[in-house]
């Protein structure tokens, strides 16, 4: 065998992104806990104190990426801060974990940034699934995304691109707290432009149409937000980072017959499910 058709030497150093869940600690899966353990350097973001004192303790090398951010900085530019914080340890040869809050893939720029970073330069990177807040909403709210199909949506995104919804399936909307506004704020958003997202659903949704505000709870001995009130009146309630919308369906869409028949299923085959909000 020639030298062009050695196997590659694996390059030295490796990346592990974890997530750490909504709930403080306990939703930490085993898998994460391990690679956070046995990491040679650990990188965290974590969203409340319990967790992070936890971190600190399972891995003496933890450093936390809140650093990162500064108030009205730019969060792109922090992410990418992140990214070459993160980078910097992996290419010196160390088995590096990255734990963010929550699931790591789900509204976490650096986490899929700096995985396609790290495969690009040769190294062994790869993701663990975690539980995310839309986790949480679901087991709260009571919902099944599979009945009637649910939507979801970055808030700032849906308005932006002007996102094709239907509003016969769950409308989930993040980060409406924040809408319009892409830096960092430590005390707070001003929320000045969630009129814009009323006015934007008003022509699919009736004022008086149903909504919840939620926000998971982070400890256990805590009942999550679960705000109901009616579209016209969401301005006038409080919102945070990390207030979520879910938009109910409206009644059921009406079947194609056309595909009931192509399909082979009859009208009484089909299941029917009551919603509730």
């Amino acid at each position: 065998m020639d030298s062009s058709q050695k196997p590659a030497v694996p390059v030295a150093g490796s990346l592990m992104v974890v997530g750490t869940g909504i709930q403080a600690v306990g939703q930490l899966t085993i898998e994460a806990q391990s690679c956070a353990g046995a990491a040679d350097k650990l990188f965290y973001l974590a969203s409340d104190p319990v967790t992070e004192r936890y971190l600190q303790e399972l891995n003496p090398t933890a450093e936390s990426l809140q650093t990162s951010y500064a108030d009205h900085k730019d969060r792109f530019e922090s992410y990418l801060d992140m990214i070459d914080r993160i980078m910097t340890q992996v290419r010196r040869g160390l088995n590096v974990c990255v734990a963010f809050y929550g699931h790591p893939g789900v509204f976490v720029y650096p986490s899929h940034q700096v995985i396609r970073a790290a495969r690009g330069e040769g190294y062994r990177a790869r993701m663990l699934p975690g539980i995310s807040a839309e986790d949480c909403l679901f087991a709260d709210v009571g919902i099944d995304p599979a009945i009637p199909g649910c939507q979801s949506f970055e808030a700032t995104d849906f308005l932006l691109f002007r996102r094709k919804f239907d509003p016969h399936s769950s409308l989930i909307l993040w980060q409406i707290g924040l809408i319009g506004d892409l830096t960092f704020r430590a005390g707070g958003y001003e929320n000045k432009y969630i009129g814009v997202l009323i006015e934007y659903l008003l022509p699919f949704y009736a004022p008086n149409h149903p909504v919840i505000i939620y926000e998971a709870s982070h400890f256990s001995i805590y009942d999550p937000r679960m705000e109901r009130t009616v579209l016209e009146q969401l301005a006038e309630r409080r919102l945070t980072a990390v207030s979520t919308l879910y938009v109910p369906p409206l009644e059921a869409a009406a079947i194609d017959k056309g595909m009931l028949d192509r399909l082979g299923l009859k009208p009484e085959q089909l299941q029917k499910v009551e919603l509730h909000v």
